[in-house]
């Protein structure tokens, strides 16, 4: 029982580290290469939010295309597969990794169509975006492993240093 309930909160930091690393080094390291296969998140989403104030308006189509978010959605059913063989020893664990996947793509499309929702509730990730360096606060849901691999710019209480022009 105790091994199970372990599996929530593993799966929680696990969530966020995978996050963090896949942020950090495929789709900005890998992707800032217009060949790669993951350049449509620099290239397409990042471009977009720096001209439309952190909206992507790709958030308003299907996910079912090639497209950044397309791209974005399979590469986190690809993820969710991925684990699908430990359901058998770490039910709990794969069920958290599911939670997380579901949660990210969540978190992440409604802060790039709601602003405000955003600037209150993933403040980090309006930073990661408009911030004067685009290669920090790599986390979007939390940014727990930010602040562990000391990536974070930003602090709770402190007005981001991000320059946007829409209104509060």
């Amino acid at each position: 029982m105790l091994g199970n309930l372990l599996g929530i909160p593993l799966g929680l930091v696990y969530c966020n580290a995978g996050e963090w690393f896949i942020h950090k080094y495929v789709l900005h390291g890998l992707g800032k290469s217009k060949n790669s296969l993951w350049s449509f998140h620099w290239h397409e989403h990042h471009r977009l939010t720096m001209k439309s104030d952190f909206s992507d308006p790709g958030y308003d189509r299907s996910p079912f295309g090639w497209h950044a978010q397309g791209k974005e959605a399979l590469g986190l059913a690809v993820l969710g597969l991925v684990h699908l063989p430990l359901i058998p020893v770490a039910p709990v664990f794969v069920c958290t990794v599911f939670y997380g996947i579901v949660n990210y793509y969540r978190v992440h499309k409604k802060a790039h169509r709601d602003f405000n929702w955003a600037k209150k509730h993933v403040p980090w990730h309006v930073e990661h975006h408009m911030g004067r360096n685009q290669n920090l606060n790599w986390c979007v849901t939390k940014p727990w492993f930010d602040h562990l691999m000391g990536t974070a710019t930003y602090k709770e209480g402190k007005p981001l240093a991000a320059k946007i022009s829409k209104s509060s």
